[in-house]
C-alpha cells in the first residue's frame, strides 16, 4: 500500500521539482480560466439565441413603432443593436426632402444606413468574440508548456540516477511519473479549449451571417420606402 500511495496525484505534485510545480500551476490556472470562459459563453449563446429568435418574430409580426419599443427594451443582442442603429440614422434625416431631391441623396442615405448597421454588427461580433483569443492561446501553447515540464522532469530524473548510481524502477519511476503528469495536465487544459474554440467560432460565424441577412432585410425595407 505504501508504494501505491507514493504515486498518488498529490504526492507527485508535492514532490515535484519547483520548476515542474510552477508549470503545473500555470497549466491548472489556464485550464480553470478556460472553463470559466467556456461556461460563460455557453450561457450567453443560449440567451442570445432565445432573445434573437423572439426579436425576429416580433419584427415579422409587429408594426414599426412596436418594433422600436421592443428593440429599446432588449438592446443587448446584435439584431436589436443593428435595428436601432439603422433607425437612428433614418430618423436623423429629413426623409421627405431626400425623397424629393432623389438621386445622390437617396444613394447617400442608403450608404449611411448600411454603414451604421455594419458598425453596430462589427461591435456586436467583437463582444461575442471576447475570450476566444485566450482559448486559442491555451489550445495552441499549453501542450508545449506541459512538454517543457516533462522534459525538465526527465532531466531531473536522469540527474537523480547519476547521483545515486541506481537505475532501478523505484528510483526512476517517480521522476518520470511527475514529468509525464505535466504533459497530461497540458493536454487537459488544451483539448477542451480547442474543442470549444471551434464550436464557438462556428456559432459566431453562423450568427454573423444571420445579422448580415437581417441588415440586408432592413436595408431593402428602407430602400423601398425611399423609392416609393
Amino acid at each position: 500500500m505504501e508504494k501505491v500511495s507514493s504515486f498518488s496525484l498529490f504526492n507527485l505534485i508535492s514532490q515535484a521539482d519547483i520548476v515542474v510545480q510552477l508549470v503545473m500551476a500555470l497549466l491548472l490556472i489556464a485550464s480553470l480560466w478556460s472553463w470559466t470562459i467556456i461556461f460563460d459563453k455557453i450561457v450567453k449563446f443560449m440567451i442570445l439565441k432565445k432573445r434573437s429568435d423572439k426579436f425576429e418574430q416580433s419584427f415579422e409580426s409587429m408594426v414599426l413603432e412596436d418594433i422600436i419599443a421592443e428593440a429599446n427594451a432588449s438592446d443587448n443582442h446584435p439584431l436589436s443593436r443593428v435595428f436601432l442603429a439603422c433607425m437612428n440614422e433614418w430618423q436623423s434625416n429629413n426623409i421627405k426632402q431626400i425623397i424629393l431631391d432623389g438621386g445622390d441623396k437617396k444613394a447617400g442615405l442608403k450608404e449611411r444606413l448600411g454603414g451604421a448597421m455594419q458598425i453596430a454588427s462589427n461591435k456586436s461580433m467583437q463582444k461575442l468574440e471576447s475570450g476566444l483569443g485566450f482559448l486559442a492561446v491555451v489550445g495552441s501553447s499549453m501542450p508545449f508548456v506541459g512538454l517543457f515540464g516533462t522534459v525538465w522532469g526527465i532531466m531531473n530524473s536522469f540527474q537523480g540516477i547519476a547521483v545515486s548510481k541506481n537505475t532501478s524502477l523505484a528510483v526512476v519511476a517517480p521522476g518520470i511519473a511527475e514529468a509525464l503528469l505535466a504533459t497530461g495536465i497540458g493536454l487537459f487544459a488544451a483539448i477542451p479549449a480547442v474543442f470549444f474554440y471551434n464550436i464557438f467560432s462556428t456559432k459566431i460565424n453562423s450568427f454573423s451571417e444571420r445579422v448580415n441577412n437581417f441588415s440586408l432585410q432592413l436595408l431593402n425595407m428602407f430602400s423601398k420606402e425611399l423609392d416609393n
